[in-house]
């Protein structure tokens, strides 16, 4: 127990921190040691570690990439932004429609991958404009993850907690897109008052001098279908990850682009980590969170939801939110409606990704991807939007799952 303690402990201190200080490991390296160290100590043998890794939480997100890279590749998303440009003719208009292709594209597709590929996109629409860059990069996080709220898709967390769930993907989409659409609402809201000379002004916009986007036609064309052909599936029933392996696979039998460059788009540090996690946490429930020890600690009140997503909030900005869900996995399990409670906690889990820049992959993604093009969000900035933002939507989503 104690053993199994400690690497828990260690391995999440690392992915909280991001790194070790005098070493190069990072959070997929921290995670893979650990689990490996749950295997050399003893605490689970090799076939159990197997056992605790989800294989359909991992091809779905892979499928889900490889959908995404084709997409990106073929100029889609330069497509649709072209597309919005031209039609926003007012600063708060071009605020409106960042969120709502950000959240949307976000809750069909992942969320960090829709943050890496509309950061450039909108940059270099807003500087060509001359505006200021700030508020609409924040539009870009706080609306991608306030999205993917929406679906079992939209985020690595909703992908576990729907496999833990069983929920159907209609099903948890019926019960969540309110509180995004509450949540994409508030955003624009914050960040109008926020930014008042920005976008509660009476002049318009010009016409911004960009280049016509290079599309290959074709292969958008094929896989925009096939994402289209495997949402209807989601919706039916299908289970997600068979629709995303189909989905994914097909996309490979292609003569438009090199299968090498669709395998460059995937985030294999990110599946790393996923695999590592589950053994790293499946050690811990073998060995410390047994049910009777579970059971011990029933009395915090997990069952009501305001609770649940208090504590889910605080997990998720001390440890990231997807290590959060799997540690809450042993105790929302035995609740009397577990399937609710994976919605509060996907709901609070997602949102509290907003609170600080530090508080999702995606905030991180677009200020990384922001600071190579010259551009700065700073950690204040992002938190006097982000933090009232984090607690009025988390505050919205109890409301409207609350009985």
């Amino acid at each position: 127990m104690m053993i199994a303690t400690l690497i828990f402990l260690a391995t999440y201190l690392v992915i909280a921190a991001g790194r070790v200080p005098g070493w190069h490991i990072d959070r997929a390296g921290a995670a893979l040691l650990g689990a490996a160290l749950m295997v050399a100590s003893g605490v689970l043998t090799l076939e159990q570690a197997y056992a605790a890794v989800d294989a359909d939480t991992l091809v779905l997100l892979f499928g889900m990439m490889i959908v995404v890279a084709n997409l990106r590749l073929s100029g889609f998303f330069r497509l649709v932004n072209a597309f919005v440009v031209r039609r926003a003719r007012h600063p708060l208009l071009l605020l409106l429609a960042v969120v709502l292709v950000s959240g949307l594209l976000s809750a069909l597709l992942v969320n960090d991958t829709i943050c890496l590929v509309m950061t450039p996109l909108v940059l270099e629409v807003v500087l060509a404009l001359k505006r200021r860059p700030l508020p609409y990069l924040l539009a870009i996080a706080m609306a991608a993850n306030i999205g993917s709220v929406a679906t079992i898709t939209g985020n690595p967390q909703n992908m576990i907690i729907g496999t833990l769930s069983g929920l159907p993907y209609g099903a948890f989409a019926g019960a969540l897109w309110p509180v995004a659409a509450v949540g994409l609402l508030l955003a624009t809201v914050l960040i109008a008052l926020a930014f008042p000379r920005e976008f509660l002004v009476r002049g318009g916009l010009g016409a911004p001098a960009l280049r016509p986007p290079r599309v290959n036609v074709w292969l958008a064309g094929k896989s925009a279908l096939v994402l289209v052909a495997m949402v209807a599936a989601f919706f039916l029933g299908v289970p997600p990850a068979e629709v995303a392996f189909v989905g994914g696979a097909y996309l490979l039998l292609t003569r438009r682009v090199k299968v090498a460059k669709i395998y460059l788009e995937i985030d294999w540090p990110l599946l790393v980590m996923f695999a590592g996690l589950f053994v790293v946490v499946g050690g811990l429930e073998h060995a410390v969170l047994t049910p009777a020890r579970v059971a011990e600690l029933g009395s915090l009140g997990l069952d009501r939801l305001p609770v649940l997503a208090l504590l889910t909030a605080a997990l998720s900005n001390l440890v990231s939110n997807v290590p959060a869900v799997l540690l809450l996995k042993p105790f929302v399990a035995p609740l009397a409606d577990p399937q609710a409670a994976w919605l509060g906690v996907a709901m609070a889990s997602t949102l509290a990704g907003n609170f600080t820049l530090l508080g999702s992959v995606a905030n991180l993604i677009v200020a990384q991807r922001a600071r190579s093009l010259g551009v700065s969000v700073g950690f204040w900035a992002y938190f006097a939007v982000g933090a009232p933002l984090t607690v009025l939507s988390i505050a919205a989503g109890v409301w409207l799952l609350g009985p």
